[in-house]
């Protein structure tokens, strides 16, 4: 009889407990902020991105474009933006690397930010006149 109302006490308890199930994500839009004017090659690529985002999360991918600062006011409202995944930056190492080496933003681009990817690379040429006696940059020194 004791076991009986162990068993009864024991499902009385489990049947007001519900099956709790994480929210489906994305469940609402995401915001891409691209820290660069519309129509140049960042919000190019942001907008192909976010079309295949669009495509595979079944969610809209909302780009909103910030200019300003070489990007530091984008990347400044994603760092002050609600850390779940629904607004997200996409820049250049401009907006990310030369930015936190030359200024002293209002955040951390170590501790508050996470890369996810690498979308692009951007080949950098050094172009001199003729009249440089060099052929190649072992030649060269700034001393």
């Amino acid at each position: 009889m004791r076991t009986l109302m162990c068993v009864v006490a024991f499902a009385a308890t489990l049947a007001g407990v519900t099956n709790a199930s994480a929210q489906n994500y994305p469940s609402r839009p995401i915001t891409m902020v691209v820290g660069f004017a519309a129509g140049g090659p960042t919000d190019t690529t942001a907008r192909i991105v976010a079309e295949r985002m669009r495509a595979s999360l079944g969610r809209n991918v909302i780009i909103e474009n910030v200019t300003g600062a070489n990007g530091t006011i984008a990347v400044g409202r994603v760092a002050r933006a609600a850390r779940d995944g629904y607004t997200i930056s996409m820049g250049d190492w401009g907006t990310y690397v030369a930015n936190g080496a030359i200024y002293a933003p209002a955040y951390d681009l170590v501790r508050d930010f996470e890369p996810v990817a690498l979308i692009r690379g951007n080949p950098y040429l050094i172009i001199a006149k003729t009249a440089l006696p060099a052929d190649d940059l072992r030649v060269l020194s700034l001393g």
